[in-house]
């Protein structure tokens, strides 16, 4: 009886060892799993920062490759040119005037000559021919260079200008020796637009201006002076930096005769200016 217990005993001392030795291997092996996942689940969020390490990096470095592209560069480059024509432009329209002293002298012809409209001192009638010659100086004083903002590279301006005509010498018309010359002095202020500002060559008209006439003889009434209007138009050229050349055509209309002597006619000429 004793014999069996203890065989008993033994077998399931024996049983108890072999599950133990069964049990604890799988118990290690789970242990072992679990620690395996433990680290795959770090190893794996380590891995998903590094990737996302990697992109921000990438996108650094892709802004930092941006800022530097030549395309880039360029554009940057023609912003500053744009704003340095704008500039430019800006000083073009307000900076330092563009002025005009020049000298003028040319050719005169009238529609009536002296000779159909007498004027006489005392007993002696003078009288001349329809063509004379002219010499004088202008001053043109330049205020914009856009036309008032209407038009690019148009100048306006005033011209202020004198010319002084030798007509003819007097003809005597009787038993008087009497000479004199016949002579006509002529002040004009007008509006005067330049086309192609910043170009050598540079056309221009007056549209309409104020003429001023000073006869001499004086009028079969003693006038000597009337007003009318002139049109003209011409062209410059710079020759030089700050010596320019001109031609120039004009036509000069007055309403009313000065009792008896008619000033209209028109002129051709030349001219020679400095700027400043």
């Amino acid at each position: 009886m004793i014999n069996k217990t203890k065989l008993a005993l033994g077998i399931a001392t024996a049983t108890l060892t072999m599950a133990g030795a069964l049990v604890s291997p799988q118990a290690a092996a789970g242990s072992k799993a679990k620690h395996h996942a433990e680290v795959a689940s770090v190893s794996s969020k380590v891995d998903a920062m590094e990737a996302e390490l990697q992109a921000m990096r990438a996108e650094i470095n892709g802004l930092r490759a941006a800022a530097g592209r030549p395309a880039d560069a360029g554009k940057v480059q023609e912003l500053d040119q744009w704003m340095a024509s704008v500039k430019s432009g800006k000083a073009k329209i307000d900076g330092p005037k563009d002025h005009l002293f020049s000298a003028r002298g040319g050719w005169m012809h009238f529609n009536d000559g002296r000779d159909a409209n007498t004027a006489t001192v005392g007993q002696t009638a003078f009288s001349a021919d329809q063509d004379a010659h002219y010499y004088g100086a202008a001053i043109d004083f330049n205020i914009n260079n856009d036309l008032f903002g209407l038009m690019d590279h148009t100048s306006f301006g005033m011209e202020f200008g004198v010319e002084y005509a030798q007509i003819g010498n007097s003809k005597p018309n009787g038993l008087s020796s009497q000479l004199a010359n016949v002579n006509q002095f002529r002040i004009n202020a007008s509006p005067k637009i330049k086309f192609m500002h910043g170009s050598k060559f540079r056309p221009w008209l007056i549209p309409v201006g104020l003429d001023f006439n000073l006869i001499s003889p004086p009028s079969q009434a003693v006038t000597v002076l009337n007003s009318g209007m002139q049109f003209g138009a011409g062209a410059e050229y710079e020759l030089l930096k700050g010596i320019v050349i001109g031609t120039d055509g004009r036509y000069h209309h007055t309403f009313n005769n000065v009792d008896g002597v008619n000033t209209d006619g028109f002129t051709l000429g030349g001219s020679l200016g400095f700027h400043f």
